[in-house]
């Protein structure tokens, strides 16, 4: 019964992930079409839909991992699974920093925080911290 409940909630985290990127995919590109016929111009509108796009990617990716956590913790605790979610981990750390980078127009200008935006760093931080519970939580 408890492992039918945790794969629903699996499924659930899954499909709301999902959702996320193609809702935040619809709204940038309507949000750039609309932009366009009030007359903006499109190189700015490239930037903002850029960066919303990034945005919506990096919330689904968020929720996308709280599945997997959920999947690797719970539902299949196996050394394979750890494994897995840890790949999964570092790809997301690298896709979340180049995407803060892109979002914020480049994370290297001066006086920010040793060329990493906070949002990149506190990106870091968050899936060091799962990775670490991880390693707690997974019998080997």
């Amino acid at each position: 019964m408890f492992e039918r409940i945790m794969n629903d909630a699996v499924k659930f985290f899954e499909a709301i992930g999902v959702l996320i990127l193609i809702f935040g995919g619809f709204v940038a590109m309507i949000g750039c079409i609309i932009e366009l016929f009030r007359g903006r111009s499109p190189s700015g509108m490239f930037d903002k839909v850029r960066a919303s796009l990034g945005r919506a990617i990096l919330l689904g990716l968020e929720i996308l991992v709280v599945a997997d956590i959920i999947r690797t913790i719970v539902v299949s605790p196996t050394l394979s699974s750890a494994l897995t979610l840890g790949l999964i981990v570092l790809v997301r750390i690298a896709l979340s920093f180049a995407i803060d980078v892109e979002v914020d127009g480049g994370a290297l200008a001066e006086g920010r925080g040793g060329g990493i935006s906070a949002t990149a760093r506190r990106n870091v931080r968050v899936n060091l911290l799962w990775s670490a519970t991880l390693r707690e939580a997974t019998p080997v």
